[in-house]
């Protein structure tokens, strides 16, 4: 054995020295002697499991490769010294053929490759929408879509003068009623709709069904039938379990292509006239929309030059009103050619959402990325003239007809916000407005409709309350939106998302009525919608593409 130096002599008769000590003082016993408790271990951390997508085989999709270049070395071939002058001849001449078909086959795949990068204007049916679907699928989404086609279901609004109340206790009537039958909402189905973060929503006016649309940041839609009985699926444990289980049945189909985050859709409408087509936007630029008669879905606008962020259209259902990034308003008539389209710059900054009013379809109201929120008289616009195009009217030539006599009332409303506006909506009555904004505030209006005839300004267009909300989400939560219940057979109220991971729904008049929130639920519920007929009904997408339906509990 190798004799020990100094050092790890010392060291060793320090370690001696410390076990004896700690002997001794026998620690352990000296606590229990005490009486002192032994400090109880935490509890287990449990977590919501998360749900289980199901575990679907998917047909295998067609990848497109340009063949890649091969080293010339590599592909030398050996010559036979003793070939002849004719087989050389012929070798040669093969070599050229060869080298032709290749180069042919090359530039084919390389056009076949670019092609599928770039975005589909043509019609799509169902099969090539859900190329990931199999069959049995398609055919049950179709079923799903056509059920929905019986009834006409359209787009219904309030009077102007609904559920105005001079005396305060019959509003706070209306909210009391609102909160007993909003407060006990639950969740009742989930499921991971979408493969990536929602962008947009839509609920189906059919009161029978809970029939969502979620648009995804990679152009797809997501259609979830939410209380359509599942097929049960096991866990990752081999266990069966309907708590974790995906609820509902849902489809996925790709609109709008590439798959990237240029083809996002930011925003879903259904026909106001029947409810039997779906029309979506996205971020290359083009309007789409699948008719559930048929299951084609056809592109009926595209711009190159402006990224599209909301449509809206009237009761009429004949028009349609586009805003974009570039600080512009396009009027689409549905009944003619779309290079009619005329293009209103009407802001120097994006304009995130428009929204035409319910019961009177010439106000138009747009939220700004300038910090404006106006209401315009589409009346006003219509007649502009300009230099620039028969159908292209730029901001200075709409900045000179608000200023001059003849475009008097062509902004019937303005308010600055203190930082960006992110969307602001008419109620189903249209006299009613909310907006959100970066500065962390809710605002509402409440408009006397009696002035609407008049041919200016309106005499006040002040906001009667400012609510307190966390607005900033950042890079990867969709930006927050309050969007009103479209059903107006009820007192308004709207509902969104909270970045505590809640459901908050407000009144018309800015009383809380609910906070919904689950233990499931781990993440901001970002995108919110309503059913149309159903007071009782709400769905949440969040930034994973996962889905929720709130319902009372018994449902």
């Amino acid at each position: 054995m190798p004799e020990l130096s100094a050092y790890e002599l010392e060291r060793e008769a320090n370690i001696a020295r410390n076990r004896a000590l700690l002997q001794e003082l026998d620690l352990k016993d000296a606590v229990t002697q005490l009486g002192i408790p032994p400090k109880p271990k935490p509890a287990p951390r449990t977590r919501a499991k998360p749900i289980q997508p199901a575990k679907k085989v998917k047909r295998e999709r067609e990848v497109v490769e340009a063949p890649r270049r091969q080293s010339a070395r590599l592909k030398k071939e050996v010559v036979d010294p003793n070939e002849t002058a004719a087989q050389k001849k012929q070798r040669e001449a093969e070599q050229k053929t060869r080298r032709r078909i290749e180069e042919q086959e090359r530039i084919e795949a390389e056009e076949k490759a670019r092609l599928a990068k770039r975005p589909r204007h043509q019609e799509l049916d169902l099969t090539t929408l859900g190329d990931k679907l199999e069959d049995s699928e398609v055919s049950s989404l179709r079923s799903s879509l056509q059920a929905v086609t019986n009834l006409p279901l359209p787009k219904r609004t309030a009077a102007a003068d609904a559920f105005v109340f001079h005396e305060d206790r019959k509003n706070e009537a209306e909210v009391k009623e609102l909160r007993k039958r909003l407060q006990k909402l639950r969740i009742v189905s989930r499921a991971k709709v979408t493969e990536d973060r929602v962008y947009s929503a839509a609920y189906h006016p059919e009161a029978t069904k809970d029939l969502v649309f979620f648009g995804d940041k990679h152009g797809q839609i997501g259609i979830w039938d939410a209380r359509a009985p599942a097929d049960e699926v096991e866990d990752e444990d081999g266990d069966i379990s309907a708590d974790h289980n995906e609820g509902g049945k849902y489809w996925r189909l790709q609109c709008h292509w590439p798959a990237s985050s240029k083809s996002s859709i930011s925003s879903i409408k259904f026909d106001p006239v029947d409810a039997h087509s779906l029309f979506t936007t996205s971020y290359d630029g083009t309007i789409r929309r699948l008719s559930f008669v048929s299951g084609i879905s056809q592109e009926i606008f595209s711009s190159d030059e402006h990224l599209i962020t909301s449509i809206d259209l009237p009761v009429g259902g004949n028009e349609m009103w586009i805003s974009d990034a570039s600080g512009g308003l396009t009027h689409l008539d549905l009944r003619e050619p779309k290079d009619k389209a005329c293009w209103y710059g009407l802001s120097g900054a994006k304009i995130g959402t428009v929204s035409i009013n319910p019961t009177s379809p010439h106000f138009l109201l747009t939220a700004s990325n300038s910090r404006l929120l106006k209401v315009w008289d589409s009346r006003k616009l219509q007649k502009i003239t300009s230099a620039t195009g028969p159908y292209q009217f730029s901001q200075e030539a709409v900045e000179n007809l608000v200023e001059s006599k003849k475009g008097e009332g062509t902004v019937r409303g303005e308010f600055a916000h203190g930082k960006s506006v992110s969307s602001a909506y008419w109620d189903p009555r249209g006299r009613g407005i909310v907006s959100t904004s970066y500065d962390d505030t809710i605002r509402l209006w409440d408009l006397d409709a009696t002035k609407y005839s008049s041919s200016t300004n309106f005499p006040s267009f002040t906001p009667f309350s400012r609510i307190r909300h966390n607005c900033q989400t950042g890079k990867w939560v969709t930006i927050l939106r309050a969007i009103w219940n479209p059903n107006p057979d009820v007192f308004p109220h709207f509902t969104i998302g909270n970045l505590n991971h809640s459901l908050d729904i407000y009144s018309c008049k800015g009383d809380l009525i609910a906070r919904l929130s689950d233990s499931w639920i781990t993440a901001t519920q970002a995108v919110t919608c309503s059913h149309p007929s159903v007071v009782e009904r709400c769905a949440t997408g969040n930034a994973s593409g996962r889905c929720v339906l709130w319902a009372p509990p018994d449902v």
